[in-house]
């Protein structure tokens, strides 16, 4: 063994922290963009959109944003320093290779007038969109407004609030024990151990639940769906036969196996399918007109715009609801009067300039591949689903010259309005099926061609999975397995023909 010194040239790629903050952005949805955004603004003073002082805006363009210094050689010096890392050309200089001379550059800044926002006659800002939404009650809160109103004594309620917190998004009582981080499974909650930590007396907590199971919707808090509908039949006076379906076959009934029910109770199959009727109308969740999630007044805004104009489709950014950044170049004057905050305000300026290229490159980089979609799949955007072809992110990446794991970023969670509706840019990547005699369909068009086929069906006497098999290989010459079709049904939350048929 012996230490001595070596000589050796090595390529690697250098994340700077630029890079990272490209890559970042690069992969956020539109939601999270703006939180981020937030978050940059919060934490640079030198960093405004419009709704923090318009009249300070000295450049709205990011083209506005490259150096222009009288000096030559600042002038040099600065585009060195904001130029390259989205394009990986430039990594890892010394952030104080120069001082840079701040004061010089705000003053050859050109000034532009700052985007007037929505504003009413009286000059007052109109309220955004979402302020005129109003959110729906969750049965949760539901649920607590009844608590709030029944004669529980303190320890029922904290039992009370103990079973709300546990209720799943079906409105069941969940007992069972969670999986920790480690691997470890908790064992299941019983309600002795809520009536313990609540201080009610176990004797006691059956009856509390059992009232609470009765609260409008009836059958929450349940701890199935064998007890939701026994609760419900016996609240609305069903009959001995119904509730001993329920209680005892509830597992034919999913199967529609009448025959088989009528059989074991010894009753004629007419008075099991009057029985199976009036069951039919109860609720099988409970949470079904609640939302946890504020679903009814979340929409989903598109990144981009596909628009047909004459023969051809163009493609559109959309930036509404996205803060336009700029330099505030009034605080930032002030603040570079005191030497003491020079240095920090420099770094504070590359910081922005900074963000604001990278949400431009973004921008730009979304558009690009967008365009790229809609050369590929011209005819689905003409003409419709059934015309989308076989697509992976390889063929993207190989026209726009990117990497695959760039085009997975661009695609993830960005979504684009065209005139068939709207969808994720993910949409358009499907894998191939094979045709007898016409070139290779996507997937996703088998997938709409199953389902239109059991929409078409005849309810009393559905389609199997092997006859749908033979049907789409008749039809449009589709080569596909029984399999196949049983897990695109499954995607697509299709019962198997069992369970579709309707016997009434």
């Amino acid at each position: 063994m012996e230490i001595k010194q070596q000589l050796r040239m090595s390529q690697q790629l250098v994340m700077t922290p630029q890079l990272q903050q490209a890559i970042k952005l690069l992969q956020l949805s539109r939601l999270e963009l703006i939180d981020e955004i937030r978050k940059e603004l919060d934490g640079n003073p030198v960093l405004a959109d419009e709704d923090i002082d318009p009249r300070a805006r000295g450049a709205a363009n990011v083209d506005d944003l490259v150096l222009r210094d009288s000096s030559a050689d600042n002038a040099a010096s600065m585009g060195e320093r904001v130029t390259g890392s989205l394009d990986l050309e430039k990594r890892g200089e010394d952030k104080r290779a120069q001082e840079i001379d701040w004061e010089q550059f705000l003053e050859n800044r050109s000034s532009q007038q700052p985007v007037q926002s929505s504003r009413t006659g009286n000059g007052e800002d109109l309220p955004s969109a979402e302020a005129n939404l109003t959110r729906g009650k969750t049965l949760v809160e539901h649920l607590r407004w009844q608590l709030q109103m029944s004669d529980f004594a303190d320890d029922e309620r904290r039992f009370a609030e103990l079973v709300l917190g546990n209720l799943n998004d079906n409105g069941f009582l969940d007992l069972k024990g969670v999986e920790r981080e480690n691997g470890e499974v908790t064992p299941d909650i019983t309600l002795d151990e809520f009536a313990e930590e609540a201080g009610l007396d176990p004797e006691d907590a059956p009856e509390v639940l059992r009232i609470m199971q009765e609260w409008d919707p009836i059958g929450a808090c349940s701890r199935d769906l064998r007890e939701c509908l026994m609760v419900q039949a016996r609240v609305f006076g069903f009959d001995e036969l119904e509730l001993t379906i329920i209680d005892k076959h509830l597992h034919h009934l999913e199967k529609h196996s009448y025959q088989a029910i009528a059989r074991e109770l010894k009753v004629p199959l007419d008075e099991v399918y009057e029985a199976v009727k009036e069951i039919q109308t109860l609720e099988s969740r409970p949470a079904r007109n609640f939302t946890d999630s504020d679903d009814r007044s979340i929409g989903i805004t598109p990144d981009v715009y596909v628009i047909k104009d004459h023969d051809k489709f163009v493609v559109t950014d959309n930036d509404r609801g996205v803060q336009r950044l700029y330099i505030n170049e009034s605080l930032t004057k002030r603040l570079l009067k005191d030497p003491k905050a020079k240095e920090f305000i420099g770094e504070k300026l590359r910081n922005a300039q900074w963000l604001i290229r990278a949400i431009e490159q973004r921008r730009k980089t979304i558009v690009r591949v967008t365009e790229c979609i809609v050369d590929k799949q011209s005819e689905f955007f003409e003409r419709g689903v059934n015309y989308l072809k076989p697509m992976i992110l390889r063929d993207i990446a190989e026209t726009v010259g990117m990497h695959e794991s760039t085009i997975s970023r661009v695609t993830t969670n960005k979504y684009v309005h065209t005139p068939q509706g709207l969808f994720e840019l993910k949409y358009f990547f499907n894998s191939s099926i094979r045709r007898a005699t016409e070139e290779d369909i996507a997937s996703e068009s088998v997938k709409q061609g199953i389902k239109k086929i059991i929409e078409e069906e005849e309810k009393k006497n559905p389609l199997s999975d092997q006859q749908i098999v033979e049907m789409l290989s008749a039809r449009d010459g589709i080569q596909i397995a029984r399999r196949t079709v049983a897990k695109y049904r499954e995607m697509l939350g299709i019962l198997s023909s069992s369970k579709r048929k309707k016997v009434f």
